[in-house]
């Protein structure tokens, strides 16, 4: 245990945030900066890793300006977005190619018959969004990224080591086990690096960053004399915003993408469409958890909103979700069509018609509609969930927790703190005795005819939609 206040930095696709929490859980300050994404054409999605390093920097400069050290702080960052930079001067040599990037697809073709055996050692399907073909397509695109590979000077890796490299006194070079399990590269039994696997994607082991605990003596902050002790994954972190993981607890997160997760029983394999993640580990204990990852949920309603003149009315799609009774259905392939059926190309349309503030309201529903699909295949896996406890900006719309609800039969609890990722990255910091968390909201299950009608008409139109990836 560490003295309080504890720090937590949150490095998310939109934003970078420093929070410090004093030790019952309040936000004591916080800074934030926002960041760009840019979408430059069909399946390539970047980010500065120049602007996304500054405005951590900034952020830390803000929150400790006033206030006392922290006794530690932790670090939990958007996973699956890679970077390589060189290791003698800092420098980038390639911008982050973000988690929703896809440009690398072509390399995984000719893996597809180790398709098994990379499931079985990763946790993960075969994917484009995953590290692995994105760090090999720098290496034959970049010239400068292969230059420095020739001289042994590139670091390549995912976004966390850029920021503890930089961040940190010393530059280390190292990678926690949620962020690294996102490459395809490391072995989910022994959480390091396989060396079959960077065989196969023709990575060199010296230019990826060592593999180190989710709890560990990391360093300490530049400038600072606050010890860094906690790195993980985004979403890792937010399973702890209120304590101990619950087995029975199914556990969304929604923002730019959804989430979902539950604990894994020991010696239970994820089921098929699902992904296995390490959410923590230290020297005494693993965590592991199965997920399902739905790419097009904010994402999916900015994207709309973009291309509908809708832009600027967010906060109005709880009034849509409302009044809209009957939307059209939206048939999600925003970002790449991921959770259960792990199509990157599956193209988005519309069954049904609708102006654009009812197709708003359907991209919503099938958001609840993939969630929906995700949570029967766990439960393939363990007993059912005996709740659901949802966080992140889209949770706020009180209408998408009761169709949710409705929908899985099971009583989702949004608890009112919406800086999940990094409260649960921060108590991660302290004792582990009590929860930060107020009493939840609640949404109980009710019937609703309508809904589950749409639900069944949308699977009928998925499984049309996905027969010609049947046949390739």
């Amino acid at each position: 245990m560490t003295a309080d206040p504890y720090l937590a930095i949150d490095q998310g696709t939109h934003a970078s945030r420093a929070i410090v929490f004093d030790g019952s859980g309040n936000i004591v300050s916080l800074a934030q900066r926002e960041v760009a994404l840019r979408r430059i054409k069909t399946g390539r999605v970047e980010q500065d890793p120049d602007q996304i390093l500054a405005s951590v920097r900034e952020c830390l400069l803000s929150v400790l300006a006033n206030g006392p050290d922290a006794g530690a702080a932790a670090l939990a960052t958007q996973r699956s977005s890679i970077v390589c930079w060189d290791r003698d001067t800092g420098k980038a040599l390639s911008p982050v190619l973000s988690w929703q990037d896809t440009r690398a697809g072509a390399y995984l073709d000719k893996l597809q018959d180790k398709a098994e055996i990379i499931r079985d050692k990763t946790g993960l399907l075969l994917s484009p969004h995953y590290g692995a073909s994105k760090l090999r397509w720098c290496l034959d695109h970049m010239p400068a990224v292969g230059a420095a590979a020739r001289a042994d000077r590139l670091c390549a890796g995912p976004l966390v080591s850029w920021l503890l490299f930089h961040l940190l006194d010393g530059q280390p070079f190292v990678c926690d086990p949620a962020n690294a399990g996102r490459t395809l590269l490391l072995n989910r039994h022994t959480l390091d690096w396989d060396d079959e696997l960077l065989r196969w994607f023709g990575l060199s082991r010296d230019t990826l960053p060592a593999c180190t605990p989710t709890l560990t003596g990391y360093g300490t902050l530049a400038g600072t004399r606050i010890p860094l002790r906690i790195v993980t994954g985004d979403q890792p972190a937010a399973l702890y915003a209120c304590g101990e993981i619950l087995p029975e607890t199914a556990y969304i997160n929604m923002g730019t993408g959804a989430f979902v997760q539950r604990a894994l029983p020991d010696g239970v394999k994820a089921p098929a469409g699902l992904l296995e993640s390490v959410v923590y580990h230290d020297e005494r204990s693993t965590r592991r958890m199965m997920e399902a990852t739905v790419n097009g949920a904010g994402a999916a309603l900015s994207w709309h909103m973009k291309n509908t003149g809708l832009e600027g009315r967010e906060k109005q799609l709880t009034a849509w979700l409302i009044d809209v009774s009957e939307p059209p259905l939206f048939l999600n392939g925003v970002g790449g069509l991921a959770a259960p059926y792990w199509q990157p190309d599956f193209p988005s349309e519309f069954v049904g018609g609708g102006n654009a503030v009812e197709q708003a309201a359907g991209v919503a529903e099938s958001i609840v509609f993939l969630l929906a699909e995700n949570l029967q295949r766990m439960r393939d896996a363990a007993a059912k969930e005996q709740q659901i406890v949802v966080s992140g900006g889209l949770a706020q719309a009180d209408p998408l927790c009761q169709k949710l609800a409705d929908l899985s039969g099971v009583a989702v609890s949004r608890y009112p703190e919406q800086e999940a990722t990094a409260k649960g990255a921060a108590w991660l910091l302290t004792d582990r005795t009590r929860s930060w968390c107020e009493k939840p909201g609640r949404f109980e299950p009710e019937e609703n005819l309508a809904l589950k009608s749409r639900y069944d008409r949308w699977r009928g139109a998925m499984a049309q939609a996905l027969e010609p990836y049947a046949l390739e």
